[in-house]
């Protein structure tokens, strides 16, 4: 059993299947969706870096933020809000996503889980703005149940995922509700100040922890911004949910810094909008939209989203350095994915179809990079299976190419099996590899 310390919670080994599992599914359908705003662009940590952490609040890419940034005089979604818009209670958000999402096609999404190959999906259940994507026994307590949906959406998403073969996660914004210490956050300062520390919030947002790992059994729990009482008010939390699921994993947003200080236990890192693992040698998961917002965001287009061979590309590159990819849909109000959207993660799910043997259960490979003699980068994984699995990054000029100091062993292309004739680093294939982003050789 165990305690909530840090020296018992640290002492639990991460589940193999997260390790294994590579590609997840992050699904943020917010009230955000219903203004569908935010200034596409630069993601925010890119704005703070080159214009100021003020300028990366004001101008969030973030619709899922939009009740935040409307309230920031001069923002962008301030003057959306007020001349587009007309100046609406948030309210009146709530009120229309509630009732669009009576309508949701939760089939839908299931039919675009089993083609993903994503191994797991986490569910958004309250983003910043504290509204309920359950009809919990704990309603909001400044809003009542007009601040929660009465249709069960956790429960329908957490069927689609398992009926897809997929475990399934919650996110829970634990450090963030408007509802209790209001809006105007516009640094990084007034962000982690804004936590709530006090009996009331801890006990509120403790109650639909526990609320959600009842009913739904998630395998993870996915916390953001913070916690009261950060690292020590979730350790009951977390050693209670060890205890009752051995498969359970848990994020380091509870308490982020103390995590990365060696003070606080997480089972895993979360880069956001960066492939840079946080920590040299720990489980990591990098989390993104496929364009720069995780909720819907109506003037996104093939402009801002991440183009299908970058995404490929980036997926290679994450898996070969020992982590996770946590992809995000941002659904319409009504719940549906948008086709833009769509024919990414069907496409990531085709490629992986092909080459998943060199990525499910793999591990990173001691020598983790090379490049072919036409500058391609190359990058090597540790088979499940006990085999070395080079992935090519780029189409080469002709069916003949070289790759200094390729593992020995005979060499097969992954896609059909073929055998390559090899004569030290240099490699003849049967036929000139297709434009596929990333194509790989098994070597044995």
């Amino acid at each position: 059993m165990y305690e909530p310390t840090f020296e018992s919670l640290r002492s639990r080994p991460l589940p193999k299947w997260y390790d294994d599992a590579k590609f997840g599914i992050f699904a943020h359908w917010t009230v955000g969706s219903v203004p569908s705003f935010a200034p596409a662009g630069r993601d925010p940590f890119t704005l703070a870096r080159e214009e100021g952490e003020e300028a990366a609040f004001a101008q969030s890419p973030y619709a899922e933020w939009y009740q935040n940034s409307a309230s920031l005089p001069g923002s962008p979604a301030a003057e959306y809000h007020e001349k587009v818009l007309g100046s609406p209670e948030y309210s009146t958000f709530v009120d229309s996503f509630l009732s669009q999402a009576t309508d949701w096609k939760s089939d839908q999404w299931r039919n675009l889980f089993r083609a993903s190959g994503a191994k797991y999906c986490v569910f958004v259940t309250k983003h910043h703005d504290g509204v309920l994507m359950w009809p919990s026994d704990v309603p909001n307590p400044v809003h009542g149940d007009r601040w929660q949906s009465k249709r069960d959406l956790v429960g329908e998403c957490a069927t689609a995922a398992r009926e897809s073969g997929m475990r399934f996660g919650v996110y829970y914004s634990g450090g963030i509700d408007w509802t209790f210490q209001g809006l105007g956050i516009k640094s990084w300062a007034t962000l982690f100040s804004a936590i709530p520390q006090d009996d009331v919030y801890l006990a509120y947002a403790d109650s639909h922890w526990r609320e959600l790992m009842a009913r739904y059994r998630p395998d993870v729990l996915w916390n953001d911004i913070g916690y009261p009482r950060f690292g020590e008010g979730a350790a009951p939390l977390i050693a209670d949910f060890y205890n009752s699921n051995p498969d359970g994993v848990v994020n380091d947003r509870f308490d982020m810094l103390g995590v990365l200080r060696g003070t606080t236990h997480a089972d895993f890192l979360t880069p956001e909008y960066t492939t840079e693992p946080m920590a040299s040698g720990r489980k990591f998961e990098v989390c993104r939209g496929i364009g720069t917002s995780f909720g819907y965001m109506q003037f996104e287009d093939d402009s801002t989203y991440m183009s299908i061979p970058d995404l490929v590309q980036m997926f290679v590159n994450i898996v070969a350095d020992g982590g996770n990819l946590l992809l995000n849909v941002g659904a319409m109000p009504g719940g549906y994915v948008p086709w833009a959207q769509q024919i990414r993660v069907l496409a990531l799910g085709q490629w992986l179809s092909v080459n998943g043997p060199a990525i499910y259960g793999s591990r990173p490979h001691e020598q983790s990079r090379l490049v072919t003699d036409e500058g391609a980068p190359v990058r090597l994984t540790r088979g499940s299976d006990g085999a070395t699995y080079a992935i090519v990054c780029g189409r080469p000029s002709s069916a003949t190419l070289q790759i200094d100091d390729l593992p020995a062993g005979d060499v097969v292309v992954l896609t059909n099996g073929a055998r390559v004739a090899r004569s030290g680093d240099r490699l003849v294939l049967p036929v000139r590899p297709d434009d596929t982003p990333a194509w790989t050789l098994r070597i044995s």
